[in-house]
């Protein structure tokens, strides 16, 4: 028997089903589609008709490149990039045939190392283009090639150079770019003349706000206070009236570290008795007065620092404690001298 009741439930049931339909449908078309894997976009650099066009692949040219050295196949695209560097190009195209000439650097080892002078020569003479972000990528690519022993002298004819870079443009990612790749390999002898000449620019971006810029300076400054004839140069160069800020608790501990190891060495060089035979005179505003002075509170930031937060910086901070109370040759002496010591008997 049919029942008027049935019939509304159904009915009811049937438009609320279709209601749930349409809502569901209406949600999934607002939903965004997830993208599936898809070929990469064409590489700009290899678009160029300088060289065949390899087949794209999942991964890209570099994947594929790097694919190919794993199964011992030289894939060329270094030696494509080295080539087109060598045409004119734009100063953007040239930044970035340089940042990816630095990839494959570090990635396709056995093609770096199969790489001449002539390569390290080429991309040298891109420190003379007009453009920072060149100049910075030919940097950070010879910065690459660095980590090759036999281009290592071959590199080192650019220290010159890119010491004139970093005392002359006022550039945060250039002074960084700079600094790593002198910090990269021993400095030879003959560019210490030019050494003198930078020290006033090495110590102000030392004291600048920018801390990446800051540590690289430093590490290279602590280097070079190890060699006997630029000591004096760094610690006569002028430094700012609160240069003793850079000892302050509230500094980043990478920047703590690298300060306090510097300290210690400019400490060892100036008690050491090579440098104690001649009778140095110093600048009122000079690095050693800020440090070793008279009226110096460098005692003061160290005693402060004994209790850092991070071992690293509190162990360091004791080294240059005990340089500044006891001179170099203490195994010859009976006992450290007061008189070298920046600390009362009390401390």
């Amino acid at each position: 028997m049919w029942c008027p009741c049935a019939a509304h439930t159904l009915i009811s049931c049937t438009w609320w089903s279709c209601i749930r339909q349409e809502v569901f449908s209406s949600e999934k078309a607002r939903q965004p589609c997830l993208p599936g894997p898809s070929a990469p976009l064409p590489n700009p650099l290899l678009s160029s008709p300088l060289s065949p066009q390899p087949e794209p692949v999942w991964g890209g040219y570099l994947g594929l490149a790097i694919e190919r050295e794993r199964h011992g196949r030289d894939s060329g695209e270094l030696r494509r990039l080295l080539n087109s560097l060598e045409c004119k190009q734009d100063p953007y195209t040239r930044s970035m045939i340089l940042h990816s000439i630095t990839r494959c650097v570090y990635l396709l080892e056995s093609e770096a190392s199969a790489c001449t002078n002539d390569d390290i020569t080429l991309v040298g003479s891109m420190l003379d283009d007009k453009d920072n972000s060149v100049k910075i990528q030919a940097l950070n690519t010879l910065k690459a090639f660095s980590g090759i022993r036999k281009f290592r002298l071959k590199i080192q004819e650019h220290s010159i150079k890119v010491l004139e870079l970093i005392s002359t443009i006022w550039d945060s990612e250039l002074h960084i770019a700079g600094l790593r790749l002198l910090n990269n390999f021993p400095l030879p002898d003959f560019v210490h003349p030019q050494l003198r000449r930078v020290m006033p620019a090495l110590m102000e971006i030392l004291q600048s706000d920018y801390i990446l810029a800051q540590v690289q300076a430093i590490r290279l400054l602590s280097s070079l206070a190890q060699k006997n004839d630029l000591l004096y140069d760094i610690l006569n160069c002028q430094v700012h009236c609160n240069f003793l800020n850079l000892f302050q608790s509230t500094q980043p501990g990478s920047l703590l570290f690298e300060v306090l190891v510097f300290a210690e060495r400019l400490s060892e060089g100036r008690s050491s008795p090579h440098y104690r035979a001649v009778k140095w005179h110093y600048n009122e505003q000079s690095l050693h007065e800020a440090l070793f002075g008279d009226d110096s509170r460098l005692a003061d930031r160290l005693l402060a620092l004994v209790i850092h937060p991070e071992e690293d910086v509190q162990i360091q901070a004791c080294k240059v404690i005990v340089s500044l109370q006891c001179p170099q040759d203490v195994g010859i002496r009976p006992s450290c001298p007061p008189s070298h010591s920046c600390f009362n008997n009390g401390e």
